[in-house]
């Protein structure tokens, strides 16, 4: 009687959290049926021109769409009764109206007939509404051609390229009627200095290999790596009937031997093979970026470990000269993950984004490096490549920031000239866009959204204007399930100036005079911030998460992405383990003190990989302030994480010293070392509730990370709980992920709620 009156009375009594609500919200994720409807277009173009179809799916069925953008016009592409019975009476089966399986659509130039894929081969008459079933071509040598997936073919189909024993080859295309005889184009190939794509692998077959041909079929590329001085790390499968050691290769930051690229040009008529001279820094990263159009040269780019500077080139294949065209400088760190060079019209225009001013920007270039023009300007971000019209000189592309008013994580389409600088917005709606351009790049398809707005997509054309809405996606059964949109907000970064853009998960029975738990779902960047800025029905783990009764938010932080600008970007350099964890526990108090429904005296953190990291950090950080965290395949120790990782986003040191050789002669060394803090030195600030997870099989963030982690806790004597998913590498799928989310939510209740519901007691509320 005495805990019933407390739980009837008493303030802080015991909440229970509401799993059935959760688990009736699993039914709007991916792939359940609401996740089947559609929520985008992606237009299909039909022969030459610019009219296109697509196909859209509501609770409906699915339907079939003809666009022609010039007239204006859009309607269904034919009766679906049509096609199903048409093919019916030819095979005497039955089939889903409202899910027709068609694939494989053709039409003649007329377009009064469609061939179609349907359980065979058929033919529709769009003006008789008649099916035919065609009869199969007749049999042909080129039928026999088996193709493996070890094949990689030359643009002329008349020469087959792959790998053996690390070594390349190629033979003949029979069905092209060429000499199938084995040809052997390299000799010193051996594994981990290989030309196949799998390095490791010593089997005597063919296997597919990373070189690629160039245009003329003549030539052939490839970036060699040797990985021979690597160290070795290991994972083991406890799943095999005798536990199996599985050993990879894998650089850690601050290391002595790391792979070394290599560019390597093939000539077949010569049968010569030659490595490119292309060295000019120690431990260098090669990209290819372009062949040439006639075989005749090779665009490529070097960056220096130090990720500071990088080199454009171009290599010519016949004489393998290398001449430099552009080099750039920056500091502390090039942005590998936005950085971006287009090579056009053979290499006669060289479009090149560069941070040079502090915001990401376009540069015009001839073909021997020479600056024609800038492009983009201005303090806000040029980003992605959208489209580009080589004969209209103009580049679409994506900007971030420019627009008043708008969230500078949206995708905003803009038009400008390769030749001259300014740019025009083609998407003005306060909105997350995406654009997918028809070929000739008079018309795209703008699908726009918000998280908190439904999609529009319509059909606009290269001026921005709208020609037509083309479809609406269907969320009624979603709304009657209860679901309810994320929401936006803004707050500042723990320097009371910057802007910090996130979102928030409310429970479906959401109560604004009731009191709820906070939870923060992290990642820290640097290189993206996964904050959802467009319309999506299921969020990962968050929008179930909050239905058991919690306020569930996700934010960025300074430092966590390019899309900012280099100031924001490149805060957390030189603090990787630091630069996020202010900035979360501010907004959180932000958000506290705006809305009287958030208890700020229980407060949870979560994440995985790098937000693993950081939710182990923040619980330790700032232990009379986070009360739970859950810390999935974290990297708790950075000093043997992924090498250009920890390497670009800490930093690494270079030292440089004379050497005096045997021989008498002086030669200069350089050495590098690069560390980071680590979580482990924050384990005796621990107070709260950590749940820590890894699979054991986990070759990207090793297993090794969250053992530290746990040593450190035991020697600073702390309870913890630990979880350890068997078979499960970097991402956890299948029923071990399903049990991890049911650990989370386990762990939250119990720690923010006072929830101690068993397992049997959970699946019951469930049930019931």
């Amino acid at each position: 009687m005495l805990s019933l009156l407390l739980f009837t009375f008493g303030g802080e009594a015991q909440q229970k959290a509401n799993y059935k609500l959760a688990e009736k919200l699993r039914n709007v994720s991916f792939g359940s049926l609401i996740g089947k409807y559609s929520m985008s277009v992606f237009p299909k173009q039909i022969n030459d021109t610019d009219k296109f179809w697509f196909e859209f799916t509501t609770e409906e069925g699915k339907n079939f769409y003809f666009v022609d953008p010039a007239k204006g016009e859009k309607r269904l592409l034919f009766n679906n009764t049509d096609i199903a019975q048409g093919v019916s009476l030819i095979t005497r089966k039955g089939y889903n109206e409202k899910d027709l399986r068609i694939s494989n659509m053709e039409f003649s130039k007329d377009l009064t007939k469609m061939t179609f894929s349907m359980d065979g081969r058929y033919e529709f008459d769009f003006k008789t509404k008649k099916v035919q079933a065609l009869e199969k071509k007749d049999h042909s040598e080129e039928d026999d051609e088996v193709i493996y997936s070890w094949m990689t073919f030359s643009p002329d189909r008349k020469y087959i390229l792959y790998a053996k024993g690390h070594n390349l080859y190629i033979r003949g295309n029979k069905a092209k009627g060429v000499d199938t005889t084995e040809v052997q184009l390299t000799t010193d190939g051996e594994k981990y200095y290989s030309f196949a794509r799998d390095p490791e692998d010593d089997q005597k077959d063919e296997a597919e290999t990373n070189a690629r041909w160039f245009k003329d079929s003549r030539h052939i590329y490839v970036v060699r790596e040797d990985s021979r001085k690597l160290k070795d790390m290991f994972v083991i499968n406890s799943l095999t009937k005798r536990p199996t050691l599985e050993t990879y290769r894998y650089e850690m930051p601050g290391e002595k031997d790391l792979c070394q690229y290599e560019l390597w040009i093939i000539d077949i008529e010569k049968k010569t093979a030659n490595r490119v001279s292309a060295d000019k820094w120690t431990d260098q990263y090669i990209q290819v970026l372009q062949p040439g159009e006639k075989g005749d040269k090779l665009f490529f780019q070097r960056f220096k470990r130090t990720w500071d500077e990088v080199d454009i080139c171009v290599v010519n294949t016949e004489t393998l000269e290398v001449k430099e065209l552009i080099h750039e400088v920056d500091k502390p760190y090039r942005d590998y993950h936005m950085q971006n060079t287009v090579i056009l019209n053979d290499g006669k225009d060289i479009l090149f984004r560069s941070e040079r001013t502090g915001w990401g920007h376009y540069y015009h270039y001839d073909g021997e490096g020479r600056l024609k023009n800038v492009i983009t300007s201005g303090p806000w971000v040029a980003g992605q490549v959208a489209a580009i019209d080589t004969v209209g000189r103009a580049i679409y592309l994506y900007g971030f920031g420019r627009e008043k008013g708008v969230d500078p994580y949206y995708y905003m389409l803009y038009k400008a000239s390769i030749d001259k600088e300014g740019v025009t917005l083609l998407t003005p709606e306060n909105a997350q866009h995406g654009a997918s351009f028809l070929s000739s790049k008079r018309y795209f398809v703008d699908t726009y959204s918000r998280v908190d707005m439904e999609p529009k997509i319509v059909l606009k054309n290269n001026q921005g204007k709208v020609i037509m809405e083309l479809a609406k996606p269907d969320t009624r059964r979603l709304k009657e399930l209860g679901w309810r949109a994320p929401e936006r907000f803004t707050v500042k970064a723990a320097d009371g100036l910057t802007d910090i853009y996130g979102i928030m998960w409310k429970p479906a029975d959401f109560d604004p005079n009731k009191k709820y738990p906070i939870i923060s779902s992290v990642y820290p960047g640097p290189f993206f911030e996964y904050v959802n800025t467009s319309f999506r029905v299921d969020d990962s783990y968050n929008m179930r998460l909050a239905q058991l009764g919690f306020i569930v938010v996700s934010m960025g932080h300074r430092g966590g992405s390019p899309m900012r600008g280099k100031f924001y970007h490149r805060y957390g350099y030189g603090k990787l383990r630091d630069y996020p964890l202010a900035d979360d526990k501010y907004a959180i108090e932000q958000l506290a003190d705006r809305y009287a429904y958030i208890d700020l005296s229980k407060v949870g953190i979560f994440g995985h990989s790098g937000g693993g990291f950081m939710s182990t950090a923040a619980l330790c950080t700032y232990p009379d302030f986070y009360t739970a965290a859950v810390s999935s395949a974290g990297n708790h120790d950075n000093n043997i994480f992924n090498r250009g990782w920890s390497e670009i986003y800490h930093g690494v040191k270079e030292a440089v010293k004379t050497v005096k050789g045997k021989d008498g002669q002086d030669s200069t060394v350089y050495t590098y070392s690069c560390k980071v803090p680590t979580n482990m030195e924050l384990a005796k600030r621990l107070k709260g509730h950590l749940l820590l997870v890894t699979g054991d099989m986990d070759k990207n963030v090793h297993p090794a990370n969250t053992l530290r982690m746990v040593d450190a806790l035991i020697k600073a004597k702390k309870n913890f709980e630990m979880i350890v998913l068997p078979g499960n590498g970097h991402g956890f799928g299948g029923k071990a992920d399903a049990f991890f989310e049911r650990k989370l939510w386990y762990h939250f209740a119990k720690y923010l709620l006072g929830d101690e519901s068993t397992m049997e007691d959970v699946e019951l509320q469930i049930e019931n």
